[in-house]
């Protein structure tokens, strides 16, 4: 499939490939090291469709699971549609990722691998259909945190001191 590197001009990439992000998880850059990304669609119903197309969905506290050789995402939020009455589902229910069977034996395996979890890092549209970038990660400890942080800040020092402001 393809692999979605997003990095600071990340918007440009979305507009050329005619994508629309809908969620992005930005507490998992910080949280984790993200060592692959993969792209997948996801099985919704209806209701669910129309709500994410409205931007009611959280994917913050969600993470995905392989069982029986499927792979499901957690905890991902999908508000109920307001006109939807009966045909609402629970928002939190466990939802069903698309994906090769080569793709999901090649995460699989990458998850025996001790620490290693299956996160999203987005929810887009392309071409219609609502799309999910996995990553496999490997949480941070307090420390990588603290130098992610510093480092980003040394950048915007620099960034700020080579503007035309200061010269």
């Amino acid at each position: 499939m393809l692999d979605l590197k997003l990095e600071k001009d990340e918007g440009d990439i979305m507009k050329k490939e005619g994508v629309k992000v809908l969620a992005k998880n930005r507490k998992a850059r910080h949280d984790y090291h993200i060592i692959e990304t993969i792209e997948a669609g996801i099985v919704l119903k209806g209701t669910e469709v129309k709500s994410i197309r409205q931007g009611k969905l959280n994917i913050k506290d969600s993470y995905a699971t392989i069982d029986n050789e499927e792979v499901y995402i957690n905890n991902m939020h999908i508000s109920p549609y307001e006109q939807g009455n009966i045909f609402n589902v629970d928002p939190l229910r466990k939802r069903k990722l698309l994906l090769h069977k080569r793709e999901i034996r090649k995460l699989k395996q990458a998850l025996m691998e001790k620490g290693l979890t299956l996160i999203p890092l987005s929810v887009y549209l392309k071409n219609g259909k609502v799309k999910v970038e996995l990553a496999t990660a490997r949480g941070k400890k307090l420390y990588d945190k603290r130098e992610d942080i510093a480092k980003k800040e040394a950048e915007r020092r620099m960034r700020q001191h080579a503007s035309p402001k200061y010269m």
